[in-house]
């Protein structure tokens, strides 16, 4: 079944502590920049005509995937625009290959899938030091690698691996940060939750999210803690409920991710904290029935994981045919508030809000 393209979702200017700051939307400029500090190029103008199509086709080529987690809505978003594109590509995935956040593993996978002999590999790696070495050798072998999001060390796109393919995660943190100065009326104190890893990304998030909140001068942050995993949601949760005891009047409190959001959330009822604003990225279950709900979840900068699936499946097929490819290529942040949040699970998942969802939605 063939997919129409994402719905592009605009939110009005936030007007904040006497600031205008323009909301960015899905045709606004990216702002992230890739891991070599490249320049973005859409997603969307990634494509194969009709005969490139025909001739990949004719290839009988294979793929594998191999992700540093898996057990999330974002991953598997992300394989099922893999598979929906590689399957309309004629390219059969051999493997999919599961890491849990542990690079040794994630080593070992890298490994079982050469075994398959795959003309392409996706992959997240989970660190860009411990893996490189075993990525190198499958572009040895002669493997076309497309990267999600992080690239190993040593690696030159266009030589060493296709592209990276990424969701505009500065922008990500923007769009999370003014959606909720708006929800704070410019003024509150915050507590920030980051990822403490080496993972460019999601510090892009960070980074986004603080240097957009520092326009709010009514707002303060009062309390950052990192949380390593591969436990995200404790971590988050105990963090949380550190900063709920240490200034009982916090705001608000900015996780990186929904999972961690899943912990913040919990410390929050633990502390009776019903009042609790949260704001987070990525747009699962765990975040998006709250959300629904009205309730302390209030905004999330989203990424856009299907249609990162089909660009790469698209650029892997770009490797078969010799033809040149950007180095980066980006999804543009999705806004997401209660107002729009039936309407952008389908734009992030390509398929309508799970019956969880649309019934827990309160107009």
């Amino acid at each position: 079944m063939r997919f129409g393209s994402s719905t592009k979702v605009a939110l009005a200017a936030v007007v904040a502590a006497g600031t205008l700051v323009a909301v960015a939307t899905a045709a606004s400029p990216i702002q992230s920049r890739g891991p070599h500090g490249e320049k973005g190029v859409l997603a969307t103008t990634i494509k194969l005509s009709g005969s490139e199509v025909a001739k990949v086709k004719g290839m009988h080529a294979t793929a594998a995937i191999a992700l540093h987690y898996g057990g999330n809505d974002w991953s598997s978003a992300q394989v099922a625009g893999l598979k929906h594109e590689f399957a309309a590509l004629g390219i059969k995935v051999v493997g999919v290959t599961d890491a849990k956040f542990d690079a040794n593993t994630q080593v070992s996978d890298i490994q079982t899938l050469l075994a398959k002999k795959p003309s392409i590999i996706v992959s997240i790696p989970v660190d860009p030091v411990a893996t490189a070495k075993a990525y190198k050798q499958a572009a040895a072998a002669g493997v076309k690698l497309v990267f999600m999001d992080n690239v190993p060390n040593g690696m030159t796109a266009g030589k060493d691996y296709v592209s990276d393919v990424s969701a505009d995660n500065y922008g990500n943190g923007v769009v999370s940060a003014q959606l909720l100065a708006k929800k704070l009326g410019g003024k509150g104190t915050i507590g920030l939750i980051y990822h403490q890893a080496n993972f460019f990304v999601t510090h892009q998030r960070y980074e986004g999210f603080k240097a957009t909140i520092a326009k709010y001068p009514g707002i303060k942050i009062v309390s950052e803690k990192g949380v390593p995993g591969p436990n995200f949601a404790a971590q988050a949760q105990t963090a949380a409920s550190a900063m709920l005891t240490r200034y009982p009047d916090l705001t608000a409190i900015w996780a990186v991710w929904d999972v961690p959001a899943t912990g913040v959330i919990a410390a929050a009822k633990s502390a009776g904290r019903s009042d609790l604003v949260i704001a987070t990225e990525d747009l699962g279950l765990d975040d998006a029935v709250p959300l629904a709900q009205n309730s302390m979840v209030c905004c999330v900068g989203a990424q856009r994981p299907f249609d990162q699936g089909v660009a790469e499946a698209k650029l892997g097929a770009y490797a078969l045919l010799g033809k040149k490819a950007p180095p980066y290529v980006v999804a543009p942040a999705l806004p997401v508030s209660h107002a729009n949040v039936l309407q952008a699970w389908q734009t992030v998942y390509h398929a309508k809000p799970p019956k969880s969802l649309s019934s827990a939605y309160k107009k």
